[in-house]
């Protein structure tokens, strides 16, 4: 029989597991993660949040897979078969029209200019945006930067009808434009820039950017996005993977060496300069926007968010307009002083 003092060793050491053993055998919640495309340094700080355990710090088992496009990612997460991702707001405002109550929701908004460009060659006649009436351009069919091309002629009064349009895979933009067998290409500045130099082109000297944002069309365009299911049933989960993303996005911006090395174990055939240098132009071309210094990283502006879904409902031809509130959820971001850094200027 044990004496008075041996049982109290005995419970004290039970209530002592008793409360470790919970810490220690926590469950991780699944978080399955999709990005817009393959890894590019843009992708570096989610998996400097894997690396160094930040989504584990929150509670979370994260599993990141690439993307297959910005638009996809939103289809991808309302499949069920991911619980959040990297994509398009532009995206969610379609789907948040067409299924209302489906679509994710964009919970950290970091591109807060859109990617959308025209680029056409520096000894190209097309030298204003009125010059591309009576211009071949080409896009990718269905690429939301052709897509959007009525919306930019109207902005700017021109005739769409007088612009002609030629279908081509994302892999040859570049090169057919190189080629001269378009005069302009419709694409995304921070893939476009990168994919000319790496065919040993100039795009500051030899290539003449039209940006949709400059132009009238100052929309915002991707960040991080969860699923409905995700965000009702257990919002803890969001407000964590925001915190550790944006712990993250501050670390790569302060060091952008730091996560291309990340990166580059995850993807060891990346050229590692390139994809830094792709970092810098995504902080100097897509998420300084003028309301950066005011809110910060991961939050945007109603009034443009509003303005953003009458352009994207007119492009689209949407048969409905969702409000602001059910495309955005800022109620998960980090305090502001928390979401604060200084991308270079453009």
């Amino acid at each position: 029989m044990l004496t008075k003092f041996a049982r109290r060793i005995v419970l004290a050491g039970a209530l002592a597991a008793a409360t470790i053993m919970p810490a220690a055998a926590q469950t991780l919640t699944p978080i399955r993660f999709t990005l817009d495309f393959k890894h590019q340094g843009i992708h570096a700080w989610y998996y400097v949040a894997l690396e160094k355990g930040y989504f584990k710090d929150e509670g979370l088992d994260v599993k990141i897979d690439q993307g297959e496009g910005s638009a996809a990612t939103i289809t991808r997460i309302m499949s069920g078969a991911y619980d959040a991702g990297f994509g398009d707001i532009n995206a969610i405002i379609q789907q948040a029209a067409n299924k209302p109550g489906e679509a994710p929701v964009m919970v950290y908004q970091i591109y807060n200019r859109p990617p959308f460009v025209l680029v056409t060659k520096a000894s190209s006649p097309i030298k204003t945006i009125k010059d591309i009436e009576g211009k071949k351009l080409g896009g990718p069919a269905g690429s939301a930067t052709l897509r959007l091309l009525p919306s930019l002629a109207k902005a700017n009064k021109l005739d769409i009808s007088k612009i002609e349009i030629l279908n081509m895979a994302p892999n040859l933009q570049e090169q057919m434009l190189i080629q001269d067998q378009v005069q302009g290409s419709l694409v995304f500045n921070v893939t476009s820039y990168m994919n000319l130099i790496q065919q040993k082109q100039d795009p500051d000297k030899d290539y003449r950017w039209f940006n949709y944002g400059d132009l009238g069309l100052d929309l915002y365009s991707n960040g991080v996005m969860v699923s409905q299911k995700l965000l009702k049933e257990n919002p803890k989960a969001v407000a964590g993977l925001v915190r550790a993303i944006n712990k993250a996005l501050k670390e790569v911006i302060a060091d952008p060496d730091m996560g291309v090395k990340t990166l580059v174990k995850i993807e060891p055939l990346i050229n590692a300069d390139v994809e830094k240098r792709r970092i810098a132009y995504a902080l100097g071309n897509l998420m300084n926007g003028a309301e950066f210094t005011e809110l910060g990283v991961g939050d945007l502006t109603d009034d443009k968010l509003t303005r953003s879904i009458d352009v994207v409902a007119e492009a689209y031809e949407l048969k409905a307009k969702p409000k602001a509130s059910e495309v955005f959820n800022r109620s998960f971001l980090p305090a502001k002083s928390e979401r604060m850094f200084a991308p270079k200027p453009n």
